[in-house]
């Protein structure tokens, strides 16, 4: 798989198995109109309210979701965008393994992985991303900490809505 097919199918498995039935937003542009270059994207922001009532949505999570196919990349300089409550980097065991050492503390790590194995047991034999007769979904190589966000929740549920994705 290229950069873009990968970048794509870590963007459908996110969404078939983390996202759907959930609040999220794809594509989610922080500081529009900051100017060229100031502007920050985020690929993906999920809003995790702790129940349905005024105090519960109140007290919700926003987990960041940075989509990155290849270690080139996780250090290309765009989108690692890590301002949520808590916050992920989607990739392959492959990328992971070499990237693993630049992650931040605060800051988990979502691998593809075949449903019938653990991220260790692929980080020691890989299933080849390109195998179809393999169910993939996403486990955690690494846990996410989390951090106290700078940007208010009426804000970051605006971005979220403007994003319309």
């Amino acid at each position: 798989m290229n950069r873009k097919e990968t970048t794509r199918f870590l963007s459908e498995l996110l969404v078939q198995r983390k996202l759907l039935g959930k609040y999220y937003a794809s594509e989610v542009t922080l500081d529009c109109g900051a100017g060229k270059g100031k502007e920050k994207r985020v690929d993906f922001i999920q809003f995790v309210p702790k129940n349905q009532s005024t105090s519960g949505i109140e007290k919700g999570e926003f987990i960041f979701y940075e989509v990155k196919s290849c270690k080139a990349d996780y250090h290309s300089g765009n989108g690692l965008n890590f301002e949520g409550d808590r916050n992920y980097v989607v990739t392959t065991i492959e990328t992971y393994k070499q990237i693993m050492r630049d992650v931040p503390w605060s800051v988990g790590v979502y691998v593809a992985c075949p449903e019938h194995r653990e991220p260790a047991d692929e980080f020691e034999s890989p299933t080849p991303i390109e195998d179809n007769t393999v169910n993939w979904t996403l486990k955690i190589a690494l846990v996410a900490h989390p951090q106290d966000r700078q940007r208010s929740m009426s804000q970051l549920l605006f971005y979220m809505l403007r994003s319309g994705k």
